[in-house]
């Protein structure tokens, strides 16, 4: 039962001072506690830019509004909420220009994504601080405290802002990561057989819209001739260069094997016992294809992995998922692999995918599955390039998702 709740009597109502901001940084709503606060009206404020109706204080030794930018940027950039503990940020005096109230905050920016995901608005929560810095409290650490007990609280103060610095470098290091485990993967994912299908095979690579399980995914495909033609999608569980370069090696073997054991089955086999040696590899999952163009024939075999759809002319889809097993190096002994069989015919087209294209929190995996397969029986006569680009936006994750997602798109 859905609450038929006023939100903006409710913001009014919380004694709290709240402002909304759109992507430009213009404030678009205040409470009354945030004008109260601030002892500014709403004309001042509604429609400003943050920054032009709240001006740094000249006077002040500190950086104040750059710090505030930084973290209402990481809000836009990540889409994460973001908290400035301890900030001083002056505020302007009434009907005295060029004045400004000292004035502590503790803020919390909180993102609030429109229908696409992305963020549309930011909620600031400002906290005045202020009385407690100026408080008796406060001012005991000079006046009653123990040497021992002021030395702590300037530690304590001290550990705050260097918090707030390695927080900094951390973001950057994390973001210097995330870049080279993406240029890493996709310089992996390059597959020279791709060359000899095109206009018959579409693949896409979309890494994780945040630094979680970003590098883990991977597709190839391999040419068996005369006649056949293997494809495979897999996920390493885990993120940045570690999942890249256990991803790297996993898809090597894989592709190394299915050439000498041209069985699935057989060489997930392989894989799952060069799985269990291999460092970061245990319960990835991967599902491999063999397809022979002579007979019509698809067989497959799948490790723990969401199964492939084969999508027919006339709108059906049929799921691969007669020969699913566990994951890679799952079981502690091994264990002959299951493999199946499908025919289908020229002009049928075979999707294969991760994780990330549709599962979603709090979804059922067979409801995930209905929308794969509506979303394909909309598009049939689409070319492959085509199909791919309108799955990813018909699933809302042509952006990126939470999760990577890694697509082949075959048409047979």
């Amino acid at each position: 039962m859905t609450a038929d709740i006023d939100f903006t009597a409710f913001f009014d109502a919380t004694p709290s001072p709240y402002l909304m901001l759109d992507t430009d940084l213009v404030i678009r709503y205040v409470n009354t506690a945030y004008l109260q606060t601030t002892g500014l009206t709403r004309d001042q404020l509604i429609g400003k830019y943050f920054f032009d109706a709240l001006p740094e204080n000249p006077a002040s030794s500190e950086d104040t509004q750059q710090n505030l930018k930084a973290s209402l940027r990481r809000v836009l950039d990540t889409g994460k909420p973001d908290t400035l503990v301890l900030q001083r940020y002056d505020i302007p005096v009434l009907h005295q220009p060029g004045w400004f109230e000292e004035r502590w905050w503790s803020e919390i920016h909180t993102p609030i994504p429109g229908p696409d995901g992305e963020v549309k608005w930011i909620v600031q929560r400002a906290e005045d601080v202020t009385a407690f810095v100026h408080s008796r409290r406060a001012r005991q650490l000079t006046e009653e405290f123990t040497e021992r007990e002021k030395g702590m609280a300037a530690e304590l103060y001290a550990r705050a802002h260097e918090l707030h610095r390695l927080n900094e470098e951390l973001r950057e290091a994390h973001a210097r990561e995330r870049q080279v485990a993406v240029a890493l993967q996709e310089a992996m994912l390059s597959a020279p057989d791709l060359d000899r299908h095109t206009g018959n095979i579409a693949v896409r690579y979309l890494p994780a819209t945040t630094s979680l399980n970003v590098c883990g995914d991977w597709y190839d495909v391999v040419d068996l001739p005369p006649d056949r033609y293997a494809a495979a999608v897999g996920d390493v569980v885990g993120h940045g260069l570690h999942a890249a370069a256990a991803m790297g090696m996993l898809r090597s073997a894989l592709s190394a094997a299915i050439r000498a054991l041209p069985s699935p089955a057989q060489a997930l086999e392989v894989l799952g016992l060069y799985a269990r040696s291999l460092d970061g590899a245990t319960a990835a999952t991967a599902v491999k294809v063999l397809i022979d163009t002579r007979s019509r024939l698809i067989i497959y075999s799948s490790a723990g992995h969401p199964p492939p759809v084969l999508l027919h002319s006339d709108g059906t889809c049929e799921l691969l998922d007669q020969a699913t097993d566990p994951p890679l190096g799952a079981r502690p002994h091994h264990v002959p692999r299951p493999q199946a069989g499908l025919s289908y015919t020229r002009g049928d087209t075979l999707v294969m995918y991760t994780d990330g294209l549709i599962e979603r929190r709090d979804e059922d995996i067979d409801a995930s599955l209905e929308r794969l397969t509506t979303a394909l029986a909309k598009d049939t006569t689409l070319a492959p390039d085509q199909l791919a680009d309108a799955l990813l936006a018909r699933l809302d994750v042509a952006g990126g998702a939470a999760d990577d997602i890694a697509l082949i798109v075959i048409r047979l």
